[in-house]
């Protein structure tokens, strides 16, 4: 045996002394093939036995079926698999839900045990490395409950009633903006930039108590920028290294690097924001906001990590959410005619005894078919089609199968909301279905304990801007706009879907009585 041994050694000498590239080549190739028989070893271990799914490839499992409109898959996958089944991404096993009735089920009826979430590598360990994570990305923790506190006492119903003068001086900015841009009309234009500008404007005024006047602002610019970069960090099926761990190593990785360069970018003007509003609060000329509330308030005992973790959770939900929803609503608006003239039939009953055609800041919801409308909007296109994943801290049982602690649940928020079992015409836009079942589940926000805290304030952002729309303005077509959820989404892979670029007219419904009402409220906000 000790001869045979010697052999080996000496003829393994031998061939990497005389052919050193093929010795080399042959090392190589075993150490692929061991690290793949002990990775997909793992793989298959950690993978939950109670739970069937669709097949994968080695090392990266089902990530290249999902690169493009992951939800649409997941709901194509849960006709074989069931309402909740298993899928496999790299080294991490998925429960994905595709059902209102398993999402209430799962979700809703536990609430604390599925409270938590996952941890991936790009967007918490590069990008959140310095600002920190989101409220709605961070894992749970004594910091994060602290968080949410505050964030809920900020943006409950009371709160975003106080801030309906705010609201009142960004949406009258953007009718005026439209007007300007549309030259009253006889132009057609793409609003997103108008879009983002009123939504971006809101959350500074809320948080930092200062306004974005114009989307020409190099500011603005760059927030939108960063925004929109940072947010592809945390796409499911996009950032490989999250799932492959190998892929980390790679000390050329172009995610990573980019990841990096955003959330240097955005230090730069959360620094340049929390230092301004602190130089007007020692000066004593700063506007309340959220951020000012929080630091003069001796019970908060918020540290200035716990006020930035607020501020860009405000940030990325305005930006993504609210701006993708009021786009795709714009867009329904020229393409469906109908539903426009109902619209402004209810806006002038409500406002029957009042020429405001601006409509009330102060209005609280109260136009019933609006209110309808900024539901299905919220409904039909799902801007954030997954809900931001979630993570057990405990054991759960779903359905007599058990899911362990530290289970990665991801809910298709898209196929909770498009649930024939919930809607018999859930492919169709129809905003009276909220008006007949005011009761029915929303999942755009997600639901249960970790569900977006500032959805409070972004119905009535939407509310008062449509309302707003569609009594100054008639919207037609300017180009082909397609608003089908799925075919009319500009980049299907993104986290947030925004329609394909498309130009409408704003065409004033009045534009003598429009621009008179402009100048008079811009003059009463000057005196006051």
């Amino acid at each position: 045996m000790a001869d045979s041994e010697a052999s080996v050694i000496q003829f393994a000498a031998q061939l990497l002394t005389r052919a050193p590239l093929l010795s080399f080549t042959f090392l190589s190739f075993s150490i692929i093939l061991v690290y793949l028989l002990v990775n997909e070893t793992i793989r298959y271990r950690v993978r939950n036995p109670h739970f069937t799914g669709p097949p994968g490839l080695p090392v990266i499992g089902n990530i290249r079926d999902i690169r493009f409109h992951a939800p649409s898959k997941f709901q194509e996958w849960s006709k074989e698999y069931g309402d909740v089944y298993q899928i496999q991404l790299g080294n991490i096993p998925i429960l994905v839900v595709n059902s209102a009735a398993a999402a209430k089920e799962l979700i809703g009826g536990n609430a604390h045990a599925v409270s938590s979430r996952p941890v991936f590598y790009t967007f918490h360990k590069i990008v959140a490395k310095t600002a920190g994570a989101t409220i709605g990305t961070s894992p749970l923790s004594d910091d994060l409950k602290r968080r949410r506190r505050a964030a809920a006492a900020a943006l409950n119903k009371p709160s975003v009633n106080s801030y309906a003068p705010h609201l009142d001086i960004e949406t009258l900015t953007f009718i005026k903006d439209c007007l300007r841009y549309g030259d009253a009309g006889n132009r057609s234009f793409y609003p997103m930039l108008l879009i983002q500008r009123v939504v971006l404007s809101m959350v500074l005024t809320v948080n930092w108590g200062t306004r974005m006047v114009s989307s020409d602002s190099e500011l603005f610019k760059e927030i939108i920028e960063v925004e929109g970069g940072i947010v592809k960090t945390r796409m499911t099926t996009q950032n490989f290294q999250d799932y492959v761990p190998l892929l980390r190593l790679n000390p050329f990785s172009g995610d990573s690097k980019q990841a990096a360069n955003w959330r240097r970018r955005r230090d730069v003007y959360l620094n340049m924001l929390d230092n301004d509003l602190r130089e007007r609060m020692e000066k004593g000329i700063h506007t309340p906001c959220i951020q000012s509330n929080c630091i003069l308030d001796p019970e908060a005992k918020l540290s200035r990590q716990d006020l930035t973790t607020i501020s860009i959770s405000l940030i990325q939900g305005g930006v993504e959410t609210v701006a993708g929803t009021v786009s795709w609503g714009i867009a329904l608006l020229a393409n469906r005619p109908d539903i426009q003239a109902k619209a402004l039939q209810e806006i002038r009953q409500f406002y029957a005894e009042s020429s405001d055609i601006l409509c009330d800041a102060h209005d609280q919801e109260k136009c019933t078919y609006v209110a309808a409308f900024v539901r299905e909007c919220l409904r039909y296109f799902t801007v954030l089609r997954l809900a931001l994943p979630r993570s057990t801290v405990q054991e759960v049982n779903f359905r007599g199968k058990p899911i362990p602690a530290g289970s990665t649940i991801f809910l298709n928020a898209w196929a909770c909301n498009m649930d024939p079992a919930l809607w018999r015409d859930a492919d169709v836009f129809r905003p009276e279905r909220w008006i007949e079942r005011p009761d029915a589940p929303l999942f755009t926000y997600g639901l249960g304990y970790r569900m977006c805290a500032g959805y409070p304030l972004a119905n009535r952002e939407l509310y008062l801007l449509f309302m707003r729309i569609i009594s100054c303005f008639e919207i037609v077509k300017g180009s082909e706009v397609d608003v089908d959820p799925v075919s009319g989404t500009d980049l299907p892979g993104a986290p947030g879907r925004k329609p394909r670029k498309y130009e409408v007219f704003f065409r004033p419904r009045d534009k003598m009585r429009l621009e008179e009402v402009i100048e008079k409220k811009e003059t009463e906000s000057e005196v006051s």
